[in-house]
């Protein structure tokens, strides 16, 4: 027989291959795990800090972001904050309401002072009245939709009349109405003009508690047009150091 049959035929040979290349294998498989646990060690550093960098985003995101409820204090509900960054707290609770002389609710909260500052502008010769108080979600939907279908009308995308319709109007959830401590005030103008009765309640709302919501001067921060008619009550004492102050409820509530 052929030497070098024999030799690849030989079952101590192929033992001795066998062996050699099963030690390889296990060498191998060693040398494999061995650099797997070095990637994994180089891996676990990075992962630790991609979670921690993601932990850190949602904070911030949830503390900054639209749509994030603003924390409530039932104790201090004159001062929770709504606006399009901060929607309505799901803990708050409207309470009881009252119904003024022309059909218009507001917070029973609120009603007393609402009521002295009325009294005391229509003792100037001043006619006024509340035109919108307590909005229902349903009814804050209707008025948005009203708005749209209005620029609609006028030739614009529906992109174009969304956003123009909710720089006029708040979505559902981020409107003060919505709390019953907010009111548009308006004037009979048979009797005087709009601006006499908002340069009253510009110069004396703050003394029953109430503040100019949206200035003109401080859209960058309320979200919000100038809107000289709409009112928020805050409670005297904050009232009094943001109409002294020139600032916002955001404002008061940053440095407070």
């Amino acid at each position: 027989m052929d030497r070098r049959i024999r030799e690849y035929t030989d079952p101590e040979y192929e033992q001795d291959i066998y062996e050699s290349s099963g030690k390889r294998s296990k060498d191998h498989e060693r040398r494999g795990r061995s650099r797997r646990c070095r990637r994994k060690r180089h891996f676990r550093p990075l992962i630790l800090l991609l979670v921690l960098i993601l932990g850190i985003g949602c904070a911030y995101f949830a503390k900054n972001s639209n749509g994030t409820s603003s924390t409530y204090d039932p104790a201090n509900w004159n001062l929770v904050l709504v606006n399009r960054k901060h929607p309505i707290p799901k803990n708050y609770k409207v309470g009881k309401l009252v119904t003024l002389s022309d059909g218009q609710k507001v917070s029973a909260k609120i009603y007393p002072s609402l009521q002295q500052m009325f009294d005391d502008a229509r003792a100037t010769g001043l006619q006024l009245f509340v035109a919108s108080g307590y909005r229902t979600q349903a009814y804050q939907q209707k008025l948005l939709d009203e708005k749209y279908d209005e620029y609609k009308n006028d030739g614009y995308s529906r992109a174009e009349a969304k956003k123009k319709a909710e720089a006029w109007v708040a979505v559902p959830g981020t409107s003060e109405h919505q709390l019953g401590l907010a009111v548009d005030i308006n004037a009979d103008t048979s009797v005087c003009s709009k601006d006499a009765v908002y340069d009253w309640l510009d110069q004396n709302s703050y003394k029953y508690g109430f503040i100019h919501r949206y200035p003109s001067d401080k859209t960058d921060i309320t979200g919000v047009i100038n809107e000289p008619w709409h009112y928020r009550y805050v409670g005297v004492e904050a009232a009094t150091e943001i109409h002294e102050k020139g600032i916002t409820l955001e404002e008061y509530l940053d440095e407070t």
